[in-house]
């Protein structure tokens, strides 16, 4: 059975950092893209931050400088470093993998709040 999980969320004060891993179970994701989406409360799921097969990175507007996307040498987990975090990051953080197939994780959650 394929999961993904993500871990590392949790509550940071402003200009703080965390990062979040996205373990994955079931199937080597070396093939696919892995990314992290987020979703705050009253707003739709946007794409964050997309790490491709061959380790093209893209980043939305708001996160770059600040935040990296990375995968380790097995394939098997995927991070995103968080740096310089602000209130407007606070959000359900979601795990996404993609190519064949696509899968999700449950989300974790990421406050950033004083």
């Amino acid at each position: 059975q394929v999961q993904l999980v993500e871990s590392g969320g949790g509550l940071v004060q402003p200009g703080g950092s965390l990062r979040l891993s996205c373990g994955a179970s079931g199937v080597s994701f070396s093939n696919y893209v892995m990314a992290w989406y987020r979703q705050a409360p009253g707003k739709q799921r946007e794409l964050v931050a997309r790490l491709t097969s061959a380790n093209f990175t893209y980043y939305v507007a708001s996160v770059k400088g600040r935040f990296t996307i990375s995968r380790d040498g097995a394939k098997r987990t995927v991070y995103l470093q968080m740096s310089s975090l602000r209130p407007e990051d606070t959000a359900v953080y979601y795990c996404y993998a993609g190519w064949q197939h696509e899968y999700w994780g449950p989300g974790t959650q990421v406050t950033v709040s004083s």
